[in-house]
């Protein structure tokens, strides 16, 4: 089978709610292509929805490597991070992306959450602000994120 119908194959297990099926397609491509950016992303988008981060994060890592202009890597790892309870490390990666991708709302709105939960409120909402200028669907999605309940009278 190709590549092509390889990724979709996995997509649509996923899509119907079967992660082990999707993870089952990728692990049958050859290891010549099992570390692109293409099978890493389904890989890492099956694991995120399965919420098993720390299976997510060498993936994010090696996003990272082989695609490091693709925010991706960044953005999810540091979820990751932030969903184990580890947000001081979620912050640092983000901080390390390549001022390139700094641009992106969710990095401001993901800063912000971040900043909020380790107690940095002013940090917190100057990223959260900024994230609002850049996508302002960030702003009602702030108004339910259990991240800021800190900040939301400040917001």
């Amino acid at each position: 089978m190709s590549l092509e119908k390889s990724l979709l194959a996995s997509q649509g297990y996923l899509e119907l709610g079967m992660p082990d099926e999707s993870l089952a397609e990728l692990d049958r491509l050859p290891e010549d292509v099992k570390h692109t950016e293409p099978v890493l992303s389904i890989r890492l988008t099956i694991f995120m929805a399965a919420k098993r981060w720390e299976d997510a994060l060498p993936v994010c890592e090696a996003l990272r490597r082989v695609a490091p202009s693709n925010s991706i890597g960044f953005i999810h790892g540091a979820f990751c991070l932030h969903e184990l309870g580890r947000t001081a490390e979620a912050l640092q990666l983000l901080l390390t992306m390549p001022s390139s991708l700094k641009k992106e709302a969710v990095y401001h709105y993901n800063l912000g959450c971040y900043y909020a939960v380790l107690g940095q409120p002013d940090e917190a909402c100057r990223h959260l602000q900024k994230s609002f200028e850049l996508d302002s669907k960030f702003r009602e999605i702030a108004k339910r994120d259990p991240d800021l309940v800190s900040v939301k009278d400040l917001l």
